[in-house]
């Protein structure tokens, strides 16, 4: 990876600090008023609290441990949260919490997604209501022009209506607030036998992904699709097995275009044109160039692979203060095949963009563009 220096979380105007200080924190009070846990869970969750805020990083006490030796743990037990790779330290605070919860047991707990209640919210909005009756407005729509619509669905996520809606007035919105744009690269390397898509969100995010993949499947750019999730909860509302599910549940009970790709989507996975998989390294605390030979062989037998979101992208080109002027093929190169990124702009990490395009982002929003999630790009490396 490039030699640019590692993000960490020590210095209190950062946006890595406020993740550790405030948004850790409450997400703890949060999950704790979610459910009806239990005295034992409950002083887990309160000991967690105080670890994370005023404590260090501390052993798991499970036989996880020697697994996160090998990620790094032996160097920064003892330490203070905010001192280790920003990246690091987050993944483990959600280990920690599953742990807390009692997540991986045994007891009454174990297998009990903290995070679902919230997930399931999502699916259930008004929101997501809305952007599904808005796929009708795709039917009838030339091939191209869909897929044009349903890539910008999926890159933006949550803002998945800005991206059915391109054809409306006032929709350039979702193109012009791309700070980079290998959008026909992307094109261009299609059809092809199989895809990839790595999975970020679950819920209002994970159905526009579900709906490209079945695009392409239906289309005959992709004779097969692989969609990789997180093997456990993680990050508060990244993907699962489970949340690929209830998503699809979601498109079957839907009307219009939505209901028709959820049959798709359910025929497809039950024939193994669209496979699901949940490779441990999902969750793990280093970037992708650290994935083990299983995993890089999984990827290099995709003749295109998308990581999707922010902390794919972080973990794509590494959680690092790279110069944004940085060449993402270069970043990328150790890749084992082509790869696309699908990210809004959520955190410190970027790479790939013009100098032109760094400098009028800087004089107008300072460095604010960074975490906004305002902005996005589509970047591949071929």
């Amino acid at each position: 990876m490039p030699d640019a220096p590692v993000i960490l979380a020590d210095e209190p105007d950062s946006f890595a600090h406020g993740v550790l200080a405030a948004r850790h924190p409450a997400l703890i009070r949060t999950v704790r008023d979610a459910f009806p846990y239990g005295p034992e869970q409950r002083r887990a969750l309160d000991a967690l609290l105080t670890s994370a805020t005023e404590g260090v990083i501390e052993p798991l006490g499970t036989e996880d441990d020697e697994q996160w030796v090998a990620w790094g743990a032996r160097e920064y037990l003892g330490r203070s949260w905010f001192e280790v790779p920003f990246l690091w330290s987050e993944s483990y605070f959600y280990r920690h919490l599953l742990q807390a919860v009692g997540f991986f047991g045994p007891g009454a707990w174990q297998g009990i997604d903290p995070f679902r209640p919230f997930k399931l919210a999502e699916l259930d909005s008004p929101e997501t209501d809305e952007e599904l009756a808005a796929l009708d407005r795709l039917t009838g729509q030339p091939a191209e022009k869909e897929a044009r619509a349903l890539l910008h669905g999926s890159l933006w996520g949550n803002r998945a209506d800005l991206g059915f809606r391109l054809s409306a007035p006032g929709a350039t919105t979702a193109v012009s607030q791309l700070v980079a744009d290998d959008s026909e690269v992307l094109w261009s390397l299609l059809p092809v036998d199989t895809v990839c898509l790595v999975a970020d969100n679950a819920g209002r995010e994970l159905i526009p992904d579900l709906l490209l993949l079945d695009h392409l499947l239906r289309h005959g750019r992709a004779r097969r699709a692989l969609l990789h999730v997180k093997a456990y909860p993680y990050y508060i509302s990244d993907a699962t097995t489970a949340d690929v599910v209830d998503a699809v549940r979601r498109l079957t009970g839907a009307k219009g275009t939505a209901a028709d790709a959820g049959e798709r989507l359910w025929s497809a996975m039950s024939d193994g044109r669209l496979e699901v998989r949940a490779h441990p390294f999902s969750c793990a605390p280093l970037p992708y160039a650290d994935m083990p030979d299983d995993l890089r062989t999984q990827f290099a037998a995709a003749d295109l692979t998308i990581f999707k979101g922010d902390l794919n992208y972080r973990r794509l080109v590494g959680d690092r203060l790279h110069p944004p002027t940085t060449s993402f093929a270069d970043t990328t190169d150790w890749f084992p095949g082509p790869v696309a990124a699908l990210r809004t702009l959520k955190s410190d990490v970027i790479v790939g963009l013009d100098s032109a395009t760094e400098a009028a982002l800087v004089a107008a929003e300072e460095q604010h563009w960074r975490t906004s999630g305002t902005h996005a790009l589509i970047q591949v490396k071929p």
